[in-house]
């Protein structure tokens, strides 16, 4: 079970926002709530996302799973090696290591702060030298109910670029903005490699909305930045 802290926490919120008051919305970047800024910089400048990602030193109480991973999601295997490489340099630890599967070839590793990433592709096969180039970054929410969170998201104005009945949602984001997903909260966990539970704050923000929220699962949002 997780316990309640606040809208940013790792448990379900009240604090909705009328499905009248829905503008169109669209998640464009993610704070991340971290105890050792430095660190957090040097990994997140390791991966080249800081256009993506914020940071912000914070030490709110947080145990086990946050409820989220995010994903770089990139062209072929040898571009995947190479993040992945550049993340254990910069004191990631390995969680999955990489490895061809059905769907591609990818990795999970955690990072100093705690948030975990996945690097992956969907090619099994290398076409050319390895870059450094990103192809998307995907924040995936783990919901307890894939449904009734994808509902919530239309009602606050998001519009859904994929679906997958009650497994997978993914929304339609702006290019060089996050990309918004929707996973049940276990699965998502067991592709981590972690178990599902967690309790106190998810450690994460979500920018991108017309005002604040928070959804089912707790994960809070803020204005859009200017």
């Amino acid at each position: 079970m997780n316990t309640p802290q606040k809208s940013t926490s790792n448990h379900t919120s009240s604090n909705h926002t009328s499905a009248g008051s829905a503008q169109r919305t669209t998640a464009q970047s993610v704070f991340l709530d971290v105890p050792d800024l430095a660190a957090a910089e040097a990994f997140h400048d390791a991966l080249g996302v800081r256009d993506r990602i914020q940071l912000r030193e914070s030490n709110e109480p947080t145990t086990g799973f946050r409820g989220y991973t995010l994903s770089l999601v990139v062209s072929q295997p040898n571009i995947v090696d190479a993040f992945v490489g550049a993340a254990l340099a910069a004191g990631a630890t390995e969680l999955k290591p990489v490895k061809k599967s059905l769907w591609g070839y990818g990795g999970v590793v955690q990072a100093p702060d705690g948030s975990i990433w996945k690097i992956a592709t969907s090619s099994k096969k290398n076409n050319g030298p390895a870059t450094r180039t990103i192809d998307n970054l995907v924040l995936l929410l783990g919901a307890e109910d894939v449904k009734a969170s994808k509902q919530f998201y239309l009602d606050h104005g998001l519009e859904v670029s994929k679906s997958f009945g009650r497994k997978y949602v993914e929304f339609i984001s702006a290019a060089g903005n996050v990309t918004l997903a929707l996973y049940g909260r276990r699965a998502l966990a067991k592709d981590a490699g972690l178990a599902p539970e967690g309790t106190g704050s998810h450690r994460i923000t979500i920018t991108g909305a017309s005002e604040p929220f928070a959804d089912p699962d707790g994960f809070a949002w803020e204005s859009a930045l200017s």
